[in-house]
């Protein structure tokens, strides 16, 4: 039976994760910023029902690349990110809205996006702590708004990587999140295209939330 984390660990986990972020920020973006996630955008953006520009909630923004390629594409992305370095970086890259927020500790406007692209970055969360910032991702969505993720795929580890955390679902563990948190599943696929299931280590997930919530 897992031992439930207490309100001292999460805070440690936060802390942690995005201090490591944050002192690895330049090699970060050096290593991430031309990595192709074509895929994921042309994902969320297809299933949009509000026309561009669409207000796009990048949750998890780093340093900014998929910012700066969402306003290319003609919409209204917001960042937010936890590590004060990447929202900085982000600003300056995609000079648009950017927000410094943990996922921990949200704090989003109702309805008020099209949609929220998560690339990379809900795998940090806690399983325990996983349905409540789903209801609340849900929230801040407009009805008929979408919800994409990308994880690196497991069977339910959970722990440290080094200096940062993660909690690794299959896809059936993942969609039982998602539908409990009140999320319509709209399809689901596995990264990079092209290769054995096996070498494919990223889930890539959509969600719609009800037109009537």
């Amino acid at each position: 039976m897992t031992t439930e984390l207490t309100d001292a660990q999460l805070r440690e986990i936060t802390h942690t994760t995005l201090d490591d972020y944050d002192n690895r920020a330049d090699g970060f973006w050096s290593g991430t910023r031309n990595h192709d996630v074509s895929q994921n955008i042309d994902a969320l953006l297809s299933e949009l029902r509000a026309p561009a520009p669409a207000r796009i909630l990048d949750l998890g923004c780093g340093p900014g690349r998929d910012l700066m390629e969402f306003i290319r594409r003609g919409h209204d992305p917001i960042g937010l990110d936890g590590s004060e370095t990447f929202a900085q970086m982000a600003r300056t890259h995609a000079a648009c809205e950017v927000w410094l927020q943990d996922f921990l500790r949200l704090e989003l406007p109702s309805r008020h996006f099209d949609g929220v692209f998560a690339n990379a970055s809900l795998f940090h969360v806690p399983r325990q702590e996983v349905l409540r910032v789903l209801r609340e991702l849900l929230e801040c969505l407009r009805p008929g708004g979408v919800l994409f993720s990308s994880n690196p795929r497991g069977q339910g580890e959970e722990g440290w990587q080094g200096s940062r955390y993660g909690s690794y679902h299959d896809f059936e563990a993942w969609k039982g999140f998602a539908l409990a948190a009140g999320f319509e599943e709209i399809r689901h696929y596995y990264r990079p295209p092209g290769k054995p299931r096996d070498q494919q280590p990223w889930l890539a997930s959509l969600w719609r939330v009800p037109n009537e919530v």
